[in-house]
């Protein structure tokens, strides 16, 4: 127990090297491709089982705000994103479908862990990933219909639906661990659940990170190119939903917010378009992985909440 309150401890770290190790070894990042299922149904038990599996069910005063900050984020955002990128002349780039995606995309299954890494309500995070999940067929209907590159919409409705089959079974089963050991439950072992993540989501990032490492040497120019982008959408979405967030709810739930805006499963949307479009949004896919796993990192200097003055929260 005290090894993985250690893990808790210093999860941030332990994200910092699986990212490190998923480019250096880009053998070893896709022979844990693999494994990044399992490790993410893990990581979402042990979500539910720290707040409890009611935790993914907004109550019925929340589901108003909820419900608005799911449609803004995944079926407004994308769609301005795509306006301008279409005005540019530049929606057909694999790039600009990339950054179309990423403003789209439901908040990955990582994000009630990293919540809990950066001291927000990981409560409200499985919550937004749980009505983000859901709602994404919906969502990303329009999305669909502005870029050529998806000539099958309904992958993307299969794949949300596996995600969130794979949700409602982590419940399930956080909530019979729960019932058969109630000590789960008791403050004490908080830590170690929180560890639980941390090395589980370390694990997750090594397998995400098999398309970065090889385009350093083959093409690094690219490289560059997708990462900046990368960083600058992640950058703008977590700092924009923090912001107004912060005028709406109480700190750690706007934090929450701020993470599952800029934390998005842009690999669900993999599965809807053909080979040749995939591959190049591949490195994109791969860059974007870095800056979220840098959450715990990055957060305090986006949402400036770094600083002690901002440690009160609203009620």
């Amino acid at each position: 127990m005290s090894l993985l309150a250690l893990a808790a401890l210093h999860g941030r770290w332990l994200l910092i090297a699986g990212l490190v190790a998923g480019i250096a070894l880009p053998g070893l990042a896709e022979r844990m491709a693999g494994a990044i299922v399992p490790f993410l149904f893990l990581m979402l038990t042990v979500a539910a089982l720290r707040e409890g599996p009611r935790a993914a069910l907004p109550r019925l005063s929340q589901l108003p705000r909820a419900l608005a900050a799911t449609l803004a984020l995944q079926g407004v955002l994308p769609l301005v994103a795509a306006g301008a990128l279409w005005a540019a002349g530049l929606l057909d780039a694999p790039l600009a479908t990339g950054v179309v995606l990423a403003c789209a995309a439901a908040p990955i299954t990582g994000t009630p862990g990293l919540a809990v890494m950066s001291g927000a309500d990981a409560g409200a995070a499985v919550r937004q990933l749980a009505l983000g999940t859901a709602l994404l067929p919906l969502t990303a209907a329009p999305v669909f219909a502005l870029l050529p590159a998806f000539p099958d919409p309904g992958a993307v409705a299969a794949g949300a639906l596996r995600l969130l089959g794979l949700v409602a079974l982590a419940a399930a089963l956080a909530a019979a661990l729960r019932r058969a050991l109630p000590r789960l439950t008791d403050p004490a072992l908080r830590p170690a659940l929180d560890g639980v993540m941390a090395i589980a989501m370390s694990v997750v990032v090594v397998g995400l990170m098999s398309a970065v490492g090889p385009a350093a040497f083959e093409a690094p120019g690219a490289l560059l190119l997708a990462l900046v982008l990368a960083g600058g959408v992640y950058a703008v979405q977590t700092a924009g939903a923090w912001r107004i967030a912060r005028a709406l709810v109480p700190r750690d739930a706007a934090l929450a917010l701020s993470i599952a805006a800029g934390n998005r499963n842009l690999a669900l949307f993999l599965a809807a378009v053909p080979p040749e479009v995939a591959a190049p949004l591949m490195l994109f896919v791969g860059c974007y992985q870095i800056p979220m796993y840098l959450t715990p990192t990055l957060l305090p200097w986006l949402t400036g909440t770094g600083h002690r003055g901002d440690e009160t929260g609203r009620g």
